[in-house]
């Protein structure tokens, strides 16, 4: 241990730091015991900001407002954050035109609502024989869809199901 470092319980804290004050000036370098007082002086608390700088930084500052204001730009951040959910369609191969047209149309709403959509095909017993049905089926829902989209996983076979993901464009 230097004789810069003082040694107070068990814990070892630096005889000086960089100071900034109330007000946002920094005020240099100065003893820890001389910036704890000026905090005391002005009713506020002694915050170290960055300790891990030579030597240390420390900030004047009343700490329960510094923690209010943390929290509230989280909050912020979190309100204008958009979260995207997965929605899922499921189909079977032999799937008459209306009943396609109709789950198109949620499609359809899904993605304009700013969702993702997984569209999958179902195999059930010898259907899984003939998988270019499926992908028929995939493709006659992306001729369908009039709005603009994109694939972000084109169809693909994983076990008994062919799946593929649909994004909402964005607007730039």
């Amino acid at each position: 241990m230097s004789t810069k470092d003082l040694r107070v319980n068990d814990q070892i804290r630096v005889a000086e730091v960089r100071l900034i004050d109330a007000e946002g000036n920094q005020r240099g370098v100065v003893p820890i015991t001389e910036a704890m007082g000026l905090a005391k002086d002005a009713g506020l608390d002694l915050i170290e900001v960055a300790p891990r700088a030579a030597p240390p930084v420390c900030k004047i500052l009343d700490y329960g407002k510094y923690k209010f204001d943390q929290e509230k730009r989280i909050r912020e951040a979190k309100k204008k954050q958009k979260l995207i959910k997965m929605k899922e369609i499921r189909m079977q191969p032999k799937i008459e035109e209306h009943d396609l047209n109709f789950k198109t149309k949620h499609i359809r709403e899904f993605l304009e609502d700013g969702n993702k959509v997984k569209v999958t095909i179902r195999f059930r017993g010898r259907e899984l024989a003939h998988t270019e049905l499926g992908r028929v089926v995939l493709d006659k829902v992306l001729d369908i869809l009039d709005i603009p989209f994109a694939v972000d996983k084109p169809p693909k076979m994983e076990g008994r199901f062919m799946s593929m993901i649909l994004s909402p464009k964005t607007k730039k």
